[in-house]
């Protein structure tokens, strides 16, 4: 059951009759039993044979936050670290488990062979959880910070819970961290008229972007990966410029629609993206770019590197960046491919760092027309061709398909590319609209003084607006693709 799917606005609908009953106006208790319920059902229904190992998770750690708690009140700072530790390992250890076993026993199988021993292992038919990337990786930051002292141990199981399997989220993200989302566990929620209006208009533009965009566009990449050995380089190039477009509107597209309904609710979700595609260099794009999972991994592993590397000078935030980098590429799945493309990505942040200019966030400056200076346009199209080549190694089966497509690029001939109707065609309109609007958005948030937003300010325009993207979800409407972040 997908968000965009007429079987999740049924459950949606009895999740929000249920929510917003006269009885949970005076307990948040009655509202977050409702929430974790509702979302056992909803993961149940995606795959039932897991809820056991989400049950557990959650009951086990639960009781080590409570335990960590109790040991650093006492004192016994050695005994906390190693629950810390304990938890942090058995929340990793979880991933490999599921994820990555299979993934070390073929490799290291493989290795053994080249070397001329024969093994005859087999790989164990093991089920992938769904979502499990994403509530591990709740379970370990709310030990680690409840170690940092950062929060207090939730001591209502329902609550902590209801946080880690709240339904919007668990299946893709975004990762909520404890401290905010706990909170909002605590409060008695009523039916905020403006926050779900806002929610109903993220939603909308949610489905737009993956059911119009992200959906029509996998068409024309698909037949392009599916035939490179045939494409021309023209056609594999196009499909490698416009995949980026595709991936962003298919998980930002999710990503609308869950923080929409957690509004809806009265949460307030984590946001995922922040315009990544009007980045200057390939950090800002990556602060930009699924914001939740790159800040998690930036707190828990760079920063301890980086520390841990501090007398190494720059040559240990290469190091830490590198590092860094190859993890968030293999937290994408268990395949070679992915530890390339970290590894692509890392080397991208060593010019940045032997500059200086690594962690710096300049403010973007626009001219009085709220474009943006030319050398900053420059930069942006420049980052855009870096990220767009590294995910041909995320697109890519293996390592061998990777390159052969790199060298269809620039070896099958440069004919036209036909296979791009004109629905194709308006398709591709439609996407590069996606990143006019992208900068339209930025003038809210960096004070751009754009006409064209002004008009929006009106209301019969933005009701015009939004009867248009109603009206383009009905007419354009592609064949439906299962959520591409679905398998992570």
């Amino acid at each position: 059951m997908v968000v965009n799917s007429y079987s999740f606005l049924i459950f949606f609908i009895i999740v929000f009759i249920g929510y917003y009953l006269p009885v949970s106006k005076t307990s948040s208790r009655y509202q977050n039993t409702w929430i974790l319920l509702s979302s056992y059902v909803f993961y149940g229904m995606a795959d039932w044979r897991m809820i056991t190992l989400l049950l557990g998770a959650t009951v086990v750690f639960w009781g080590l936050g409570l335990w960590l708690r109790s040991q650093m009140d006492a004192g016994h700072t050695r005994a906390a670290s190693r629950i810390t530790t304990f938890g942090v390992v058995l929340g990793i250890g979880v991933l490999l488990y599921f994820k990555y076993l299979n993934f070390f026993v073929q490799s290291l199988a493989g290795l053994l062979q080249t070397i001329g021993l024969q093994v005859s292992w087999n790989t164990l038919h093991i089920i992938l959880p769904i979502g499990v990337s994403f509530f591990t990786f709740k379970l370990i930051s709310y030990v680690i910070e409840i170690h940092r002292e950062h929060i207090m141990p939730c001591r209502d199981l329902t609550e902590f819970a209801a946080y880690i399997a709240f339904f919007p989220t668990i299946l893709s993200g975004p990762i909520d961290r404890p401290d905010k989302f706990l909170r909002q566990m605590k409060q008695v929620h009523t039916l905020d008229y403006s926050l779900a209006a806002d929610g109903c208009r993220q939603i909308l533009w949610g489905m737009f972007t993956k059911m119009c965009i992200a959906d029509n566009l996998a068409i024309i990449t698909s037949d392009a990966w599916a035939g490179y050995q045939t494409q021309s380089s023209a056609m594999l190039i196009m499909a490698v410029l416009l995949y980026p477009i595709q991936l962003y509107a298919d998980f930002d597209g999710y990503s609308n629609m869950a923080i929409g309904v957690g509004k809806i609710l009265g949460f307030r979700v984590a946001r995922n993206f922040n315009h990544p595609f009007l980045a200057r260099n390939i950090a800002e794009c990556w602060r930009n770019w699924h914001m939740s999972l790159t800040s998690w991994i930036t707190d828990y592993v760079f920063m301890p590197l980086n520390i841990a590397f501090r007398n190494f000078g720059s040559q240990g935030i290469m190091m830490a960046a590198m590092i860094n980098m190859i993890l968030i590429g293999l937290w994408h799945g268990a395949n070679w491919t992915f530890a390339a493309f970290g590894l692509y990505h890392g080397l991208l942040f060593i010019p940045l760092i032997l500059s200086g200019a690594f962690g710096k966030n300049k403010k973007l400056k626009a001219n009085v027309h709220g474009l943006p200076f030319l050398k900053d346009f420059g930069k942006m199209i420049l980052t855009y061709l870096l990220f767009s080549v590294g995910l041909i190694l995320f697109r890519a089966e293996n390592i061998s398909q990777a390159l052969a497509f790199l060298g269809g690029m620039v070896s099958n001939g440069f004919s036209a590319p036909v296979a791009i109707d004109s629905y194709g065609r308006l398709y591709i309109l439609m996407a590069l609209m996606l990143l006019v609007i992208e900068w339209i958005q930025r003038k809210e948030e960096h004070g751009l003084q754009l006409q064209t937003y002004r008009l929006f300010s009106h209301q019969w325009v933005r009701f015009a607006f939004y009867l248009c993207i109603i009206l383009l979800i009905i007419t354009f409407t592609g064949k439906s693709q299962a959520f591409i972040y679905f398998q992570f």
